[in-house]
């Protein structure tokens, strides 16, 4: 199981030990110092040993290796930025299945659908929804009822409030 803290505060507390070992501290009081088992202090003592305080520094978790090579992702953005139509399919809206099929089509790489947000996130593009406008809609007549009709037929506040005042019942205690 992985320990409580981020890479940072996990590094300090490894680099703290290390001063420990420095001191000729023995290995169990350290472990009960920092609230960590024996075998990770003498993982930390073999690695400290071995490459100094350098070697007790976080390291970043690259993660596996991307399907698609560096020139396949540009390739990629230039067709997406072509446009759907282009690609061969009736409207101008990309989606995560559609990418995933051209990506099978163009390059041999098989993504699941649902993990093609992820690239086309790290490509630099973001999820957009497109805005729904019945056809029929007449745009000029619709700004005209927002400009005139709508401020007309708009509820304003009323000027001032009338003011309540309560009196309580005789026998209540407010103090309850």
């Amino acid at each position: 199981m992985r320990p409580r803290g981020s890479a940072a505060e996990l590094e300090a507390r490894r680099r703290r030990a290390a001063e420990h070992f420095q001191e000729r501290k023995p290995l169990r009081e350290i472990a009960s110092l920092f609230g960590v088992s024996l075998t990770s202090v003498k993982r930390w003592k073999r690695t400290w040993k071995a490459e100094g305080v350098e070697g007790l520094a976080a390291k970043p978790h690259p993660g596996p290796e991307s399907k698609l090579s560096e020139k396949q992702r540009q390739a990629l953005t230039k067709l997406l930025l072509q446009g759907p139509v282009a690609a061969g399919y009736r409207t101008d809206l990309w989606t995560c299945a559609r990418v995933t099929e051209v990506v099978h089509q163009q390059f041999g790489v098989s993504y699941h659908p649902a993990h093609m947000g992820r690239v086309l996130h790290d490509l630099g593009f973001s999820p957009q929804k497109p805005r729904r406008v019945a056809r029929e809609q007449d745009a000029e007549a619709v700004e005209r009822w927002r400009r005139q009709d709508w401020p007309r037929i708009k509820k304003k506040p009323a000027d001032a409030a009338p003011v309540l005042f309560l009196s309580m019942k005789p026998g209540f205690n407010s103090s309850r």
